[in-house]
């Protein structure tokens, strides 16, 4: 990956109006090129002590762009070890391109994705995983992720690895003295406290690559599609888990045409609950391309909350959606809604089932906690998830450590081969652990992680 030593600027705060923008510059001429444009109410310029605000305005010749708070950071004690001038001025387009326009005129260069924390980790600030933490912590929904997030910034994922290196470093260097001195008289090195050191640091792997799930789930949370043919109060069911009114509820079969998706927490994980399209043979074509969607919303979901009418015997339309879900292999919750009417439905092929079903009603909300913690159990499992634990999070990272398990799974089986093999095996674990934190990333991938920060962070 090049390193560019030329100076960036970017806006850091979001499109729109607000009360407060940001446009940040990183680099060598930061300091020097925001005096030229910035006038001190003070009539003092701005100096290369870190750590100071200033306020005055910004100018293009003789227009006053805005008035605005100027932040010096020297570097290395900066975000981006380098020198970063924060422009703090009125939040809205036209103030802040304006101000950028001007700062790109000078030589700035705009940054590109995710630079500013890319510049931090070249320079050695933060690690790959702290880095990733970043935007963790920008798109966090819930605060349980958000609590993941700090603890990846705050670098215990980081410290769990290095630990993993540090004993595998251990053994790497008894087998590869092994390898360098075999006609020494020296201690046996290959011994069975280095076999139980092998081991015990591949039991901790393990150990933290069962978190990889989890961590995911939290940082991207999961999708679940609500199912039933129409009028069996899909959408009302909807409303009651998001506590609003979002979808459209009639008493008309067929209402919902159309993917409806909107987010809660349930225990912390975000859920993408998707209101679809009552599935049943139709003609009516609009009705037709509905249900084709919501097929599709079956098959893109991590689960499905199958929704019958309890107050009503099941039909066949019932029956064949079973069948169709069951043939999908996707996890099933079982919801019989309108549990405030009188019961009156038979099991048909749902006795294996009936230990399952949940009984609800949306008008009520009689058993919607009943549903959220099962909910919650079909999606976290017995995994306990409270965020401030080490926890992979990323499907590159679980990859990593995989491949750094598979070499020293290799390593033990062929244990009695010489120390050379040995020391392939485990200089393999190494670099993939070296991937995870950054060291040995290679730099397709570190772009690729990068592209996908937004600008301006």
């Amino acid at each position: 990956m090049n390193h560019s030593d030329d100076t960036i600027a970017a806006i850091s705060t979001p499109p729109g109006e607000g009360g407060i923008g940001i446009v940040r510059l990183s680099g060598d001429d930061a300091i020097s090129w925001a005096n030229r444009i910035f006038k001190s109410s003070s009539g003092k310029e701005l100096t290369d002590k870190t750590r100071q605000v200033y306020y005055g305005t910004i100018w293009d010749d003789e227009e006053c762009l805005d008035e605005v708070l100027v932040h010096v950071m020297r570097g290395p004690h900066s975000y981006t070890a380098e020198d970063v001038i924060e422009i703090n001025g009125h939040g809205g387009s036209g103030p802040l391109n304006a101000i950028l326009e001007k700062v790109l005129t000078l030589g700035a260069r705009l940054a590109n994705p995710g630079e500013f924390t890319q510049r931090a980790f070249l320079n050695g600030r933060i690690d790959l995983i702290q880095a990733e933490a970043v935007m963790d912590r920008i798109q966090a929904r819930t605060r349980a992720g958000l609590k993941a997030a700090a603890s990846l910034a705050t670098g215990r994922l980081s410290l769990a690895l290095f630990e993993l290196k540090e004993q595998l470093l251990w053994s790497k260097s008894h087998i590869e003295a092994a390898v360098d001195f075999p006609d020494q008289d020296l201690p046996e090195l290959i011994t069975p406290e280095l076999r139980n050191k092998i081991s015990d640091t591949l039991t901790k792997m393990k150990e933290l690559y069962a978190t990889a799930d989890a961590g995911r789930l939290l940082r991207e949370g999961a999708r679940i599609a609500i199912a039933g043919k129409p009028n069996v109060g899909k959408s009302s069911l909807f409303n009651a888990l998001l506590r609003d009114s979002r979808a459209i509820v009639t008493s008309k079969a067929g209402t919902t045409r159309d993917l409806i998706e909107e987010t809660i927490s349930i225990d912390g994980v975000p859920v993408r609950l998707v209101d679809t399209a009552g599935i049943r043979d139709t003609q009516d074509e609009i009705e037709k391309i509905g249900v084709d969607l919501a097929r599709t919303a079956l098959e893109e979901s991590a689960a499905v909350l199958f929704v019958v009418d309890s107050s009503t015997p099941l039909t066949a339309d019932d029956e064949l959606l079973y069948n169709e879900l069951v043939s999908q292999n996707v996890p099933i919750l079982y919801v019989g809604n309108k549990a405030d009417l009188e019961k009156n439905w038979e099991t048909i092929s749902f006795a294996e089932t009936d230990s399952k079903i949940l009984f609800v009603s949306a008008e009520t909300s009689f058993g919607l906690e009943h549903l959220e913690h099962a909910i919650s159990v079909l999606l976290k499992g017995d995994f306990s998830m409270q965020g401030d634990e080490p926890m992979l999070n990323r499907l590159h990272q679980k990859d990593s450590l995989r491949r750094a398990m598979e070499a020293i799974e290799r390593l033990q089986e062929n244990y009695h081969e010489s120390p050379e093999f040995m020391s392939i095996d485990i200089n393999e674990a190494l670099e993939a652990l070296g991937e995870i934190t950054g060291e040995t990333t290679p730099d397709d991938v570190l772009e690729a992680i990068f592209n996908t920060f937004c600008i301006g962070k």
